[in-house]
């Protein structure tokens, strides 16, 4: 079969034939690759930033967001059956560790990662687990839906979590309102009665925030601060749930803060630079999100099918691989971008 693989850090992603996986456990589940989301961490895998994490051995086949159709499954598996569509959750877990018992499967401790360390979904089939596939209504297609399956799934968890302690009349500023963030938006809109701000240095990325639930979106042109803060009254919003994380979005995102509130992190790239003494005297919370667990994927899902939550993407063929990441890589792509074999 055809799959993308990482041959060298540093170094273009290369097409080529490989073996198709073939079932060689009882829970195995074979699929069909109907769309892979191109994401920023794989750009990221490129440079070398996960090669000491991952310990994966090169060559292998690179994509962590997956959707497609049941081919083949193990004596074992029960929740699917070929032909089925589905989305894939981003993790293979135990089921048997402290964290896969309590529905914390994404801290699962034995967990494998295909697209990260294991072979991933930029080929035309994928080998994973029955714990990991969910099927998805038929009224949605695997390429429309790929990308949620990890960018979908951190936004999901992280808006879901800021939900808990967001009350109707308080404010949620979202800064960044591209790939995770456009979802974010929508999750936030579908299960919240907050109000939301949302925040993005491109006004096209605003005029969509907008189009898709925000109440207000605002240009950060360096005025931003004071215009969220004049919004607010001037004590600042509830909860900050900021999907950038880096170019001064986290000094920007802690001044937009009220006394009290909680700061969402899902984008990375800088230190978080606060005097423990303004934490103390603020009583602000810092709350990390990571991807979101197999429960969450199937409440995604329901959002989806329900058409309260859309991805907004664009579609490449699989040999386009390296414009997709040349488009990713350069901001001219608004939403996601979708490999489809």
């Amino acid at each position: 079969m055809k799959a993308v693989q990482v041959v060298g850090y540093h170094e273009n992603l290369r097409l080529t034939e490989v073996p198709e996986p073939e079932v060689a456990g009882p829970h195995d589940v074979i699929v069909k690759i109907g769309g892979a989301g191109v994401c920023r961490t794989d750009l990221h895998i490129l440079e070398g930033q996960w090669a000491e994490k991952s310990g994966v051995t090169l060559p292998y086949t690179i994509g962590h967001e997956n959707a497609g159709w049941v081919h083949a499954v193990g004596s074992a598996v029960t929740n699917v059956a070929e032909g089925d569509k589905v989305i894939l959750h981003p993790l293979i877990t135990c089921g048997l560790c402290r964290a896969c018992r309590s529905g914390d499967d994404v801290h699962c401790a034995q967990s494998r990662f295909p697209g990260i360390d294991t072979a991933g979904g930029y080929a035309e089939y994928l080998r994973t687990s029955a714990r990991s596939v969910v099927k998805i209504d038929d009224s949605l297609e695997p390429a429309d839906v790929a990308a949620l399956a990890d960018a979908g799934l951190t936004a999901y968890h992280a808006a879901a979590k800021a939900s808990r302690r967001l009350r109707p009349g308080d404010r949620c500023v979202v800064i960044g309102a591209g790939g995770l963030g456009h979802i974010g938006i929508q999750v936030l809109k579908a299960i919240s009665a907050a109000e939301i701000v949302v925040v993005d240095r491109n006004p096209d990325a605003v005029k969509l925030a907008v189009s898709i639930g925000a109440d207000h979106g605002i240009v950060a042109d360096g005025t931003h601060v004071g215009q969220v803060l004049e919004l607010t009254g001037g004590e600042g919003a509830e909860t900050v749930l900021d999907f950038v994380g880096e170019g001064g979005a986290t000094r920007d995102g802690v001044a937009m803060l009220r006394r009290a509130g909680d700061y969402h992190v899902v984008g990375y790239g800088e230190n978080i630079d606060v005097p423990t003494i303004d934490v103390i005297s603020a009583e602000i919370n810092f709350i990390g999100n990571l991807v979101g667990s197999y429960n969450d994927l199937c409440e995604l899902m329901a959002l989806a099918a329900q058409g309260r939550v859309r991805l907004h993407t664009a579609r490449y063929p699989l040999d386009g691989f390296q414009e997709a990441l040349d488009d990713l890589g350069a901001g001219r792509i608004r939403g996601r971008a979708i490999l489809v074999p």
